[in-house]
């Protein structure tokens, strides 16, 4: 039984703040900010709540794959930013929805959640006990940040990006690999009703050993050379990550999605946003191998190769 993704969707809120906003808050500039992240602007949530945004981009999900909310079987909601300490928010975007049907719940990996909701979806559907999924990555990150501190005020922004999956069509998630290593919790992590704490030198290390040796693995036990992946979807960090992953897998430059420039790193929400925006641009078609991965706070990290 395959994994298709039969519709996106996504959201990002109309305020945007750019460098150039941010030059008057912290003692920072445009060009440190591009040279050192490729970020140039990101979108803030100033009315919308981490729920408003998820459901804009589930409708659009649903919508393209003609799937009415009453014919979700489950809803996955990637956040580390929920509206409510519980209910989830995948609860509160049920209700939004109408889907009576559905069972919901929340995921916590921050910017590998997507990947990890995909892996749980593909369990799900595999096994036979869901036809069709709803999955939500969805951040509100700037109500985790301190605005105060140059080294990660400038990298975060807000958004959500959904998928609806489906045992029906063509599509595969082909392999994956997850891993998680708790001992780095550190180097990115936030206290409960804290600010993001990032050690970026460290982090940036990691990211790139980490994500290329899962890449590797999931090529390997695919059978799929690099050669073949028509586009790489690396979770939307930092530029200079994507670049240096991109050089070590061997992925020229017109084979890796990346608009960290536009939005800055949306966590949980980047790699479907991504998606949606690869697809709408031209650069992803059906039948085409999609190479997923991404690096986050725990320390969590994996891939997914797809056949979209």
């Amino acid at each position: 039984m395959g994994l298709t993704i039969k519709g996106m969707g996504d959201y990002t809120p109309q305020e945007v703040l750019t460098n150039f906003d941010l030059e008057k808050l912290v003692d920072t500039s445009d060009d440190w900010i591009t040279t050192r992240t490729g970020i140039k602007e990101r979108r803030i949530a100033k009315s919308e709540t981490l729920t408003e945004m998820a459901y804009r981009a589930s409708l659009q999900a649903l919508e393209e794959a003609g799937v009415n909310p009453e014919e979700l079987d489950v809803i996955i909601l990637a956040t580390l930013t929920p509206d409510l300490g519980f209910p989830a928010s995948a609860c509160l975007l049920q209700a939004r929805l109408g889907a009576s049907r559905a069972y919901a719940f929340d995921i916590s990996a921050a910017c590998s959640g997507f990947l990890y909701g995909l892996e749980i979806a593909n369990s799900m559907i595999s096994s036979g006990k869901a036809k069709h999924i709803l999955l939500v990555g969805a951040e509100k990150l700037s109500q985790i940040v301190d605005w105060t501190d140059r080294s990660t005020c400038v990298l975060f922004g807000d958004g959500a990006g959904a998928v609806l999956l489906s045992s029906e069509g063509d599509g595969e998630l082909l392999s994956s690999v997850m891993r998680s290593d708790g001992n780095y919790w550190e180097i990115l992590y936030a206290e409960r009703c804290g600010y993001i704490k990032m050690k970026g030198k460290e982090l940036f290390k990691l990211a790139v050993r980490s994500m290329a040796e899962v890449c590797e693995e999931v090529l390997q036990r695919a059978g799929v050379s690099i050669e073949e992946v028509s586009l790489l979807v690396p979770h939307q960090a930092n530029i200079r990550i994507v670049q240096a992953l991109a050089e070590r897998l061997g992925v020229p430059t017109e084979k890796v999605y990346s608009n960290i420039h536009k939005y800055g790193n949306t966590s949980a929400a980047s790699i479907p946003i991504a998606l949606r925006e690869a697809y709408r641009e031209g650069r992803l078609k059906k039948g085409d191998l999609v190479l997923l991965t991404a690096m986050g706070g725990g320390l969590t990290w994996g891939a997914s190769l797809l056949r979209f």
